[in-house]
């Protein structure tokens, strides 16, 4: 009698799918915090007699202590579980965002957003659940991961301009109140929904009926075929070349989301657009980056990550050359129409291919890792872009520099050699088709 996994196939839609929903709520309405910082920019200026690069100090402070808290939080998935690490985070952004509402200084606003709300985004987006998708899905990981990236791309479609309007309709305190209020009810969902492991309702990844008899043994101890370079130990994997890779190329992906991110609203503002629009251009590039993200993760998963990678980083870099060579209100549209369709759609493919070269045993760490490079490249510049704006009165010196950055990231995920190290082209008896040595 067979005591391994089972499948459910005859009992509906898999429960990975639930778990893939609960996950993309949680980044729809936990993008908020991140995305919908900037909209504040103009009104703390004012009331707190501040400058742009002093705010930017503050949000890049807090993009930095939240790459600082991503490993340590893929290293808490690891070993507990992403379930309580996200259910936790949940309120932790829901608390720290509330209390941004009743901040009455610059360094109250700092005091919660960089130590609370940074450190509890990182539980949130994205490394907890990449891990935990990776674990559910095997041979749909890339689809499964973009469904629940694609979670951020409709928050900022709905929650920046959400915020937006909160805040011409009532004040800035009572729009970060109300957003805490609803990241705080939305905890109890991810507990109540989330399983770390599908072995926990007794079923394989992707719903399937089980594995075969050569493979049995590694899939019930949840690790499954492993590839070339699989590590057990997260440090191992920086001593071969594809990790790097990878790390190069989410420092530019962190370079270019960060300061969009933070100072897109403030560039519009500079060149004489209003809030409302910028908001709405913003909602754009969501609505766009939604169909990318699903699109490129199901394409993905029938061809190599990282030549949709090469794609990505490309006509991001495009994207911004339209905010430079354009006027502005024409190239604010372009921008949010080319830059969407590649906006989050790199997450997927980092986190997919992390799992897929290194194994899922050590997936949380080593996506802390990579998140923690990308918070970095975005720290600096949250902070540089609004330096360079408060030095010259424009951010056109800072959009040429991404632009480069991008051409950059774009021809060395080109290099990688995934047909060599990933699992997805490990034959079926667990041997490469070539010598990983130097891959």
């Amino acid at each position: 009698m067979s005591t391994g996994p089972r499948s459910r196939k005859d009992s509906g839609l898999y429960y990975g799918w639930y778990v893939i929903g609960a996950m993309f709520f949680m980044a729809l309405v936990g993008v908020g915090p991140r995305q919908g910082l900037g909209l504040f920019f103009d009104r703390w200026t004012e009331e707190f007699d501040v400058s742009i690069s002093m705010l930017s100090l503050m949000a890049g402070a807090g993009w930095l202590v939240n790459g600082i808290a991503h490993p340590f939080i893929g290293n808490l998935t690891d070993r507990f579980g992403g379930r309580i690490v996200m259910s936790v985070s949940m309120v932790v952004v829901g608390a720290g965002s509330f209390l941004l509402g009743v901040s009455f200084n610059l360094w109250m606003l700092a005091l919660v957003y960089v130590p609370l709300v940074s450190v509890g985004m990182a539980g949130i987006l994205f490394v907890p659940a990449s891990a935990l998708a990776s674990r559910w899905f095997k041979r749909k990981r890339g689809t499964a991961i973009s469904v629940l990236t694609s979670g951020a791309s409709v928050g900022g479609m709905l929650m920046v301009p959400f915020m937006a309007y909160m805040l011409e309709t009532v004040d800035w305190r009572m729009t970060w109140m109300v957003v805490g209020g609803m990241l705080l009810l939305a905890s109890p969902l991810l507990w109540f929904v989330l399983r770390n492991n599908p072995r926990e309702l007794g079923l394989w990844p992707d719903g399937d009926d089980g594995p075969s008899d050569a493979v049995a043994l590694t899939s019930v101890t949840g690790l499954g075929r492993q590839g070339p370079l699989a590590v057990d130990r997260w440090q191992n994997a920086y001593r071969s070349r594809p990790i790097w890779v990878l790390t190069f190329g989410y420092v530019v992906c962190g370079i270019t989301t960060g300061s969009i991110a933070v100072h897109f609203v403030p560039y519009a503002i500079s060149e004489g657009i209003s809030v409302k629009t910028a908001a709405l251009a913003f909602a754009l590039l969501n609505l766009i980056n939604l169909a990318g993200v699903l699109t490129t993760g199901v394409i993905s998963d029938r061809m190599l990550r990282k030549n949709l990678l090469t794609v990505v980083y490309g006509v991001r870099g495009l994207a911004f050359l339209a905010l430079v060579l354009l006027p502005p209100g024409l190239g604010l549209w372009v921008f949010a129409i080319v830059g969407g369709m590649s906006w989050l759609a790199s997450v997927p493919q980092v986190g997919a291919l992390t799992a897929e070269i290194y194994g899922v045993q050590r997936a949380g760490t080593l996506n802390g890792m990579l998140t923690l490079v990308h918070q970095v490249g975005g720290a600096s510049a949250v902070f540089g872009a609004g330096l360079v704006f408060d030095l010259s009165g424009s951010y056109s010196p800072f959009f040429v520099v991404a632009a480069a950055t991008l051409v950059f990231a774009s021809a060395i995920s080109w290099v990688l050699r995934e047909r060599v190290c990933s699992v997805r082209f490990v034959e079926a008896d667990g041997q490469p088709g070539l010598a990983a040595e130097g891959t």
